[in-house]
């Protein structure tokens, strides 16, 4: 038996969308720009240009965070741990009989596993309450099949 659990962050727009959201803005910002332009205000152009330059940067990278996530996979021989950010995957296999769970503290606020010197943690990208109940189902899901936590 296997048992999943997927932290991601709650985006409610696709890159995709978002990206048409910015084409819109930028052409009704020109055509605004274009307007002060034709009324003898040219300077009004460079600001809207810096303004949608500065924009297109924090489109571009919250599109590339937006799908960041971590997936935990326990089965009976191996406790994975696949980290998604920025489109680069990292894999990390713990063996589950000796890992240990910390849960989020005040001082530490990220679910913490360690097994045999491998330190991860984990839940940046859900609520303390999450990280709490996944934290919890985790160390209970190790217990349920025979393993410590």
């Amino acid at each position: 038996m296997q048992r999943e659990w997927l932290l991601q962050r709650n985006c409610s727009m696709t890159p995709h969308r978002s990206a048409k959201v910015y084409g819109c803005l930028g052409a009704a910002m020109a055509v605004l720009s274009l307007v002060f332009a034709w009324r003898g205000f040219w300077f009004v152009s460079v600001f809207a240009a810096i303004e949608m330059a500065g924009v297109a940067l924090a489109v571009r990278h919250w599109a590339r965070h937006a799908g960041d996530r971590e997936r935990i996979a326990l089965s009976a021989d191996c406790l994975l741990i696949e980290r998604i950010q920025a489109g680069r995957t990292q894999c990390i296999r713990l063996d589950p009989y000796w890992t240990s769970i910390a849960p989020p503290t005040r001082r530490q606020r990220l679910i913490g596993l360690a097994s045999r010197g491998v330190k991860v943690e984990l839940g940046r990208f859900v609520s303390e309450t999450v990280r709490h109940r996944v934290a919890d189902e985790l160390r209970s899901a190790l217990r349920s099949t025979s393993y410590l936590a």
